[in-house]
């Protein structure tokens, strides 16, 4: 694959040289070996080897950001799907577009502070079925104690299961995708806790703030993205997965090039900014990292975001963020090191996927940062 293409950190013979991009102005990144970066590049070089020899799996691509420059650019060979459908073995390049799976809701997460940002009349804290006025039946005082702010951290309360494989039908957001309505679906589910007070993982909370930024906005999520996000950080190239109505699948239907899923990423990392401009606000960045519900261990969930932190005080920033997709999809926020990193991979629904990017990221990425 060619140079001008993406970073080579290897040949099949030599792991010696790191060749870069001649130019970078079509994606905006500018390029720099992992040395420059501050990066161990045997480290790196050694862990790129391990993927092309398949130890962590089915890993698609893996990119690495630091300091705002593109020091590492990988892409490898493996079968995949699009978000269920099987479309072979592919050999990835920088021009393929890739599955975000739930990626896909720290992105909603963005368009909905941008579209909250934009009338001053707008807050978090009224009750979700303010925005659902069809369903009357629905408006009682426990439902209607529920805030968007309790969607937001998925701490809403209401009973939902997505700890079985996506394949199995009883999943709630398998359910939820066939249901005749899927905001009736979600709505109506039984209360099992407090709003606020317990963090249950829910691809229907960010279906319902899809259709709340639908309503604000008065056009459909992807319309939106593509005005207010896509354009601004020159995302030519994406898809959104639509359902049988036509409407974008909010909680797993995007998918970006790599290159694209880390520009948003490092939007993130500067606080709302690419390349100087505001994108994001940066009030709804740091809320968004900021953790509102304990998860378990030492995770914790901010607003569409996975939050990792050592420190004990509620509200502390967190020590690295990420969002995370089925399958092996990863963004990785590291302020400490001012460092984004990307992996995209082909483990759908396997119960070991957590565990071995883990691995990649401890072992591999996060030991190869020169303080």
């Amino acid at each position: 694959m060619s140079s001008t293409r993406h970073l080579l950190l290897l040949g099949v013979l030599s792991l010696s040289t790191w060749t870069g991009l001649a130019t970078a102005e079509a994606d905006e990144w500018q390029t720099v070996s992992p040395g420059i970066a501050g990066l161990d590049q045997n480290k790196l070089e050694t862990l790129v080897l391990k993927i092309r020899h398949g130890d962590f799996g089915n890993i698609h691509s893996l990119l690495i950001a630091r300091n705002g420059k593109l020091a590492v650019e990988e892409y490898f060979q493996g079968s995949d799907e699009r978000r269920g459908e099987p479309v072979g073995n592919v050999s990835f390049s920088a021009a393929d577009l890739h599955d975000l799976r739930s990626v896909t809701k720290s992105v909603v997460s963005a368009l909905f502070g941008m579209a909250l940002a934009s009338d001053p009349t707008r807050s978090i804290d009224g009750p979700v079925l303010s925005y659902f006025p069809q369903y009357k039946d629905l408006q009682t005082p426990d439902r209607l104690a529920i805030r968007l702010r309790d969607v937001l951290s998925m701490a809403a309360g209401w009973e939902w299961n997505e700890e079985l494989s996506y394949q199995d039908p009883h999943i709630s957001e398998t359910q939820m995708d066939a249901a005749p309505d899927r905001y009736r679906f979600i709505l109506e589910r039984p209360i099992v806790a407090k709003p606020g007070e317990k963090f249950t993982y829910n691809g229907g909370c960010t279906a319902l703030l899809a259709a709340v930024i639908a309503r604000w906005v008065k056009m459909p999520i992807d319309q939106y993205a593509e005005q207010v996000l896509f354009k601004p950080l020159r995302i030519s190239q994406y898809e959104w997965i639509k359902d049988a109505t036509r409407t974008p699948i909010a909680a797993s239907g995007l998918r970006l090039r790599p290159r694209d899923i880390l520009k948003f990423g490092q939007v993130y990392l500067d606080k709302g900014k690419w390349e100087g401009t505001q994108i994001i606000p940066e009030s709804w960045v740091e809320a968004s990292l900021t953790p509102h519900i304990a998860v378990e261990g030492d995770r914790k969930y901010g607003y569409q975001w996975w939050l990792y932190s050592d420190s004990k005080t509620p509200g502390q920033p967190a020590a690295w963020a990420a969002a995370y997709g089925n399958g092996g999809q990863r963004i990785w926020l590291v302020p400490s090191a001012n460092l984004v990193a990307v992996v995209t991979a082909g483990l759908y629904n396997d119960p070991n996927a957590g565990a071995i990017l883990r691995t990649l990221l401890n072992d591999y990425i996060l030991a190869s940062v020169h303080q």
